[in-house]
């Protein structure tokens, strides 16, 4: 199943993106892709509804962010070999974690703003993991039984706020409009692995990024339970799980994006984003 959420920014509504390729609406049926609609329950709920009954939406409608009530957005940084290699960095001996301000969350097809005076605004494609119940210690062997669904995440990256200032990542990723999420939310009986994901990124019709998720030094399993060791995740939490090398930053010399841009990124079975960068 692949849900949605539609409308203005600020606004939107709960929907489905049907079998047929048609986008459904949920208005009236739940309050949002959020909380308790995430649980199994509440999915099974949805999983039971026939698309054909649901209004149908214009194939034009805005797509917003996939998930809704968002109270923590996680990151884990360095989570291919690969990409350490190419940013000079040695592979963690545990996963690297970071917050990206939820403020930051966007529509996946939304503009891209370039935050005033920078020089360095980078992609990174990634999987997101999207927490559906309540994770609190909870062991390896159980913790997929926690998320609801994946979706694609571009965690666009500003990376001399990021490094070359003081203090942690977290200015460096949290500028307005960088947190893309979505278009769906695909759940988790529909994507059995995890691990074996391909997924890519695009810059003005150039393939940058092609990699896998077979390649992550620590898996959504091994990533759900460490976290939970340090903070309880909640049903709407996003995880972003790192991203495979090719970013702006590793290029020879390095490449930015500046307005005017267009970026395109997508992971197997869980569909595709396309932004054009502006001026912020």
């Amino acid at each position: 199943m692949k849900l949605l959420r539609h409308g203005p920014p600020g606004a939107e509504r709960p929907g489905l993106y049907a079998p047929d390729g048609t986008l459904r609406d949920l208005t009236g049926l739940v309050p949002d892709i959020a909380g308790a609609v995430l649980s199994d329950g509440g999915l099974a709920m949805l999983r039971a509804l026939d698309p054909r009954s649901l209004p149908a939406l214009p194939p034009d409608t805005r797509i917003g962010p996939c998930v809704g009530g968002t109270g923590k957005f996680v990151c884990i940084g360095l989570n291919y070999a690969d990409h350490a290699a190419e940013t000079g960095a040695r592979v963690p001996p545990e996963p690297v974690i970071f917050m990206k301000a939820t403020s930051a969350i966007a529509g996946p097809n939304d503009d891209l703003p370039i935050p005033r005076g920078s020089e360095k605004t980078d992609w990174e494609v990634e999987l997101a993991v999207v927490i559906g119940r309540t994770a609190r210690h909870v062991a390896q062997s159980d913790a997929l039984s926690h998320v609801a669904g994946y979706a694609v995440a571009n965690d666009v990256s500003e990376r001399a706020f990021q490094t070359e200032h003081e203090g942690q990542w977290t200015k460096g990723k949290s500028c307005d409009g960088f947190g893309p999420l979505g278009p769906w939310l695909v759940t988790r009986d529909e994507v059995p692995n995890p691990q074996d994901l391909a997924l890519w990124c695009e810059v003005n019709g150039a393939r940058v990024q092609d990699g896998s998720t077979r390649t992550m030094v620590y898996g959504v399993a091994h990533v759900v339970s460490y976290l939970s060791r340090f903070m309880s995740l909640h049903p709407g939490d996003v995880i972003s799980t790192g991203t495979p090398p090719g970013v702006g930053m590793g290029m020879k010399p390095p490449l930015f994006l500046k307005a005017g841009d267009r970026i395109r990124l997508g992971v197997a079975g869980l569909g595709e984003q396309c932004q054009t960068c502006v001026a912020g």
